[in-house]
């Protein structure tokens, strides 16, 4: 009896050993399958792998099968992580998880707002992760509803405050143009990092609100420890460029220099364009050139602000030094290619490159492209053929205003009026640019003398209450900005300015100027007026400001929102050679370098 009792312990204690044997084993390789999983790089190593879990009867197992899962995603091969996720009896949050990320990975962001309502629909509860990843899907969307939609879920179960969840939630209302929501998520965060930071700064940039990013900018460094990423000083710079802000974007300069990104390929593009939009495309060249592998967005950047500075042929030669270094162009660098021939009067040679787009590269010219060679047979008086083209292109809703408001500024220089009535009725009829329609073709008629439809356009805008929107030009001196407004001198030193435009103006008829005369030319300009009137256009009471505020020596850089008139920059010249000094104005379509009597633009914009 007691050997019995003896020989039934020591099978129990061998059987007890046995198995904890067996699960250490099988938790070993368990282990060594997800160490390989995670250090897998390629499709048939992964296989390989798929295939030893396989026989191993794995693929059961939940934590392993989604470590499988992820790699699948992680290596783009969203299809066979799909069949694995359909195959599993029950797919947890990190299996929902993983999927929803690889099909946005793959760009395919609705699929994965489907398999969150699908995971919700079977009760498995997300986390932080599956939250950042469903918001990330909207983000891309743009579909600020379904984004309000899963910020109350994040409510709900309580992630409101969580920093992931909160930066994706800033970063989604950025991207949905609704800033004021992304501001409050921001506001009520109790812990930020650099990504929410960037989230809110990005935010602002890229709706339109540059001074408010300058100032969240001014916030994170005073605040926080982190280091800006290359996201935000790319944004900081962006902001600066839509401001024309040059100081603050040296500052910013600075900041990437410190910050060791100077050469990171996103921050030297939105250098390079920084120093173009603030008219210094001497610096934009400079840090081109210190790039030692320019990539095709740095070159489109260079070539973009070269054309939008005149230097047309400059333009053409960074684009056939980029093609013979094998870089493939995009739609954008065609855009400043086309934009190139068109302020420099190469129309034959613009038509080429339009007709290459699609012959060489595989890349369809849109509403941009076409725009831009509507606009450049305009300028040399080839209306007819420019109409042609505008009527026989389909071009969406957003393409259309742009395009038939250039034909209408072509058609206004050229005092086609025919041309100019049709285009203005496009415009009217898309119920965009209609105050800037009704100007002009008033505009137009008034040149060829028929006053009965001045006074009948000029009658429909005020029974509508329509209003052209009024001139408007800044400078900066001493990182402050100050902005004028056409007709209105009072501001400070404003009895100055006046006096110093009197003179101005006196020395000017000496030489044989005659004032008012061209006051209005384009489609975008200041309402027209008597002589008194165009005189204090807003670039000039800007101009005459710098000239009492900025030492001798430094060039005098204008923004203005609107584009010059031709009796503005014909007083332009004659005040750079009077006083010996440059002047550069960035209008609202291209940069004009005032020096010793003439414009880099040879008049011709």
């Amino acid at each position: 009896m007691k050997k019995s009792l003896t020989r039934n312990l020591i099978f129990t204690l061998a059987a007890s050993s046995l198995t904890r044997q067996n699960k250490r084993s099988s938790c070993h390789t368990k282990a060594h399958f997800i160490q390989q999983l995670q250090e897998c790089k390629h499709f048939i190593s992964l296989a390989s792998v798929h295939s030893e879990i396989l026989k191993s009867g794995f693929l059961s197992n939940t934590f392993t099968l989604n470590h499988l899962i992820n790699c699948y995603v992680r290596l783009k091969k969203t299809q066979v992580a799909r069949q694995l996720f359909d195959e599993m009896l029950e797919p947890n949050v990190v299996s929902y998880t993983s999927l929803m990320a690889g099909y946005i990975n793959m760009g395919q962001p609705q699929i994965a707002l489907l398999l969150f309502q699908k995971m919700l629909g079977n009760l498995v509860w997300p986390n932080e992760f599956t939250f950042a990843t469903v918001i990330k899907a909207c983000s891309m969307l743009a579909d600020l509803i379904t984004g309000k939609q899963i910020h109350t879920h994040i409510e709900t179960f309580g992630f409101q405050y969580n920093l992931v969840v909160g930066s994706s939630l800033v970063d989604m209302y950025g991207k949905c143009n609704d800033v004021d929501g992304a501001r409050r998520v921001f506001d009520l965060m109790g812990c930020r990092n650099v990504v929410s930071w960037t989230s809110i700064i990005v935010a602002h940039a890229q709706n339109a609100q540059g001074h408010e990013a300058l100032e969240m900018f001014r916030e994170f460094n005073y605040q926080s420890r982190d280091r800006p990423n290359q996201h935000m000083l790319a944004s900081v710079i962006n902001a600066c460029a839509s401001l024309g802000r040059l100081v603050s974007g040296k500052v910013a300069h600075g900041v990437v220099v410190r910050s060791g990104s100077e050469f990171n390929d996103v921050v030297a593009s939105a250098l390079v364009d920084m120093y173009a939009k603030c008219g210094c495309v001497n610096y934009s060249e400079k840090v081109f050139n210190r790039i030692s592998n320019p990539s095709v967005v740095t070159y489109t950047s260079m070539i973009v602000g070269a054309a939008k500075y005149g230097l047309g042929r400059f333009s053409l030669d960074l684009f056939n030094k980029m093609i013979s270094r094998g870089i493939k162009p995009n739609d954008v660098t065609f855009v400043g290619v086309l934009h190139a021939c068109s302020h420099s009067g190469l129309v034959d040679e613009g038509i080429q490159h339009l007709d290459s787009m699609y012959r060489k590269y595989g890349i369809i010219p849109d509403a941009k492209h076409y725009t831009c060679v509507v606009d450049m047979l305009g300028r040399t008086g080839r209306l007819d053929e420019a109409y042609k083209l505008a009527k026989s292109i389909q071009v969406d809703p957003d393409g259309g205003p742009l395009l038939w408001g250039t034909l209408l500024s072509a058609s206004r220089l050229h005092g086609r009026v025919d041309i100019a009535v049709d285009a203005s009725n496009q415009l009217i009829e898309s119920n965009q640019q209609v105050a800037n329609a009704y100007v002009t073709l008033s505009n137009t008629y008034a040149l060829a003398g028929e006053w009965e439809n001045v006074h009948s356009l000029r009658s429909e805008m005020k029974r509508t209450g329509i209003h052209k929107e009024p001139g408007c030009s800044w400078v900066e001196i001493r990182d402050q900005t100050y902005a004028f407004y056409a007709g209105n001198a009072l501001f400070e030193r404003g009895s100055e300015v006046l006096s110093l435009l009197r003179e101005l103006e006196r020395k000017m008829k000496e030489r044989g100027y005659v004032g008012g005369k061209t006051g209005l030319v384009f489609v975008d300009v200041e309402d027209e007026a008597r002589e008194e009137i165009v005189g204090l256009h807003s670039e000039r009471l800007a101009l005459a400001f710098g000239l009492i505020s900025i030492p001798k020596g430094i060039t005098i850089r204008i923004m203005k929102n609107l584009r010059m008139c031709r009796d503005c920059h014909d007083v332009f010249k004659l005040i750079s050679d009077i006083v010996e000094r440059d002047f550069v104005v960035r209008d609202v379509n291209r940069f004009h370098h005032f020096r010793n009597g003439s414009c880099s633009c040879g008049d011709f914009w």
